[in-house]
């Protein structure tokens, strides 16, 4: 299993999950997106559940991590079929796994039903010898209070990073139309307060440059969700920061 404990300042490549998720993205896609990983040797290249095997197949013999989604990207999956996502993903070569956590449970107040997903999910991932990382998706939740819970709850049952957004959350707004803010200030603070030093957390949604990284590092975050990973390290390199 990989080492959980933080860097206390982790290089910028070293905090980038690439992240391939969009729909759209065909195989060639997903293929040129994991050889961008392995370039500039990120943490991770996450990936959709189906190209965990090609993105291992790529990646292989490198110190890049290829992580695969679960339940994205509205976690709403029973918790059975989660936890079969998380144990075929591990079978395929995945050595983390970013899960959506079941929010309309967690909005309900069943913290059991959230709890029982959390720990069987996170087993399961222990087992294979993967990093858990628990999606909370902010933009859906007013309450701190709520995000409070989940990050106490995530740290019960041993997962090992807490993450602010899918990138695909989106709410509508009084025009009419949709948009995410994705990782806020205030969400990041409150997750790494709420935490132990164990459990990590992870920016994603809106960290498009590398100010936006250096400012999410200073407050703790170890790991973002990033598709500007080349504009990020090409900008990092330019001002000669590792």
């Amino acid at each position: 299993m990989k080492d959980r404990t933080p860097s206390i300042t982790p290089s910028i490549a070293k905090m980038i999950d690439h992240s391939l998720l969009h729909p759209t993205l065909t195989d060639q896609d997903m293929a040129r997106g994991c050889e961008v990983g392995k370039k500039y040797g990120v943490a991770a290249v996450v990936v959709k559940p189906y190209a965990v095997g090609m993105a291992a197949e790529i990646l292989k013999g490198t110190d890049v991590a290829v992580c695969a989604v679960v339940g994205f990207p509205h976690g709403s999956s029973r918790i059975e079929v989660k936890v079969e996502e998380a144990k075929l993903a591990c079978r395929d070569g995945a050595t983390e796994l970013d899960m959506v956590v079941n929010l309309g449970k967690a909005l309900s107040g069943d913290w059991d039903y959230v709890e029982r997903e959390l720990k069987a999910v996170a087993e399961a991932a222990h087992r294979a010898g993967a990093i858990l990382k628990v999606i909370f998706e902010n933009d859906f939740i007013a309450a701190d209070e709520i995000k409070i819970k989940l990050c106490r709850a995530c740290e019960r049952a041993g997962a090992d990073f807490v993450k602010t957004s899918t990138g695909f959350g989106f709410v509508q707004g009084d025009d009419g139309k949709y948009s995410y803010r994705g990782a806020r200030e205030a969400d990041l603070r409150l997750m790494r307060e709420n935490c132990s030093e164990r459990v990590q957390v992870k920016a994603a949604g809106k960290v498009r440059t590398l100010d936006d990284v250096l400012k999410v590092r200073a407050l703790g975050v170890t790991r973002v969700g990033a598709t500007a990973t080349e504009a990020i390290l090409t900008e990092a390199e330019k001002r000669g920061l590792e």
